[in-house]
């Protein structure tokens, strides 16, 4: 099995490129749709989530209300730090899950928006970065995502800088020009990723 950590800015196109390989036959874990996941309704988590900051927390369906949550624990470093301690343990144990589940000779892509920031990139065979300039990150922001610029420049430099996603990269994929090129580029890593996968799974 080959451990794949892909990671990007936003507005790099990371989404696409994660899309792209899974229709290529890669595993996607994907840690932000998973830390989604531990805390709906019914689970052990959220019922930590309201042990831990109250039922204020819950919208009205039951759901949690992450917009309220947020003020809170941004607010707050040290109600941040509970939050994670809730959180970051159950989304590691269900990406391991969904690791173990995965074949031998699988390609396992970790789509991690953080993986920069944390530190995570020895936890992976491979780090590949999705790369594309300031300057297309924030015309897609703002042409495509309808955001403001000035939101859109706060949430670029709120993350790693371009040179410290690229100081950890094995792979970079570059998307700083149309969509249209990107399915190529994509097949041609997918194509080296699953060559490694096949001589890992041989070599074990």
């Amino acid at each position: 099995m080959l451990k794949v950590g892909l990671t990007g800015g936003i507005g790099a196109g990371k989404s696409e490129v994660s899309r792209l390989l899974v229709a290529s036959g890669a595993v996607l874990i994907d840690a932000d749709k998973i830390a989604r996941e531990v805390v709906e309704p019914g689970t052990g988590g959220l019922a930590a989530i309201v042990e831990a900051f109250g039922q204020e927390i819950l919208a009205p369906d039951g759901t949690l209300d992450r917009p309220k949550l947020g003020s809170v624990v941004f607010a707050d470093p040290e109600k941040l730090a509970v939050l994670n301690s809730i959180v970051h343990p159950l989304v590691g144990a269900r990406s391991a899950e969904l690791e173990d589940a995965a074949s031998r000779d699988a390609v396992v892509v970790h789509d991690v928006p953080l993986l920069a920031e944390n530190g995570l990139a020895p936890l992976y065979d491979l780090v590949v970065v999705v790369d594309a300039s300031p300057e297309t990150q924030l015309d897609r922001l703002v042409r495509l995502r309808g955001m403001r610029e000035e939101d859109a420049r706060a949430r670029m430099a709120a993350q790693a800088t371009r040179e410290k996603r690229l100081e950890i990269a094995d792979i970079v994929i570059d998307n700083d020009g149309p969509l249209e090129g990107l399915e190529e580029r994509v097949g041609a890593v997918w194509a080296d990723l699953a060559r490694r996968a096949q001589a890992q799974a041989q070599g074990a």
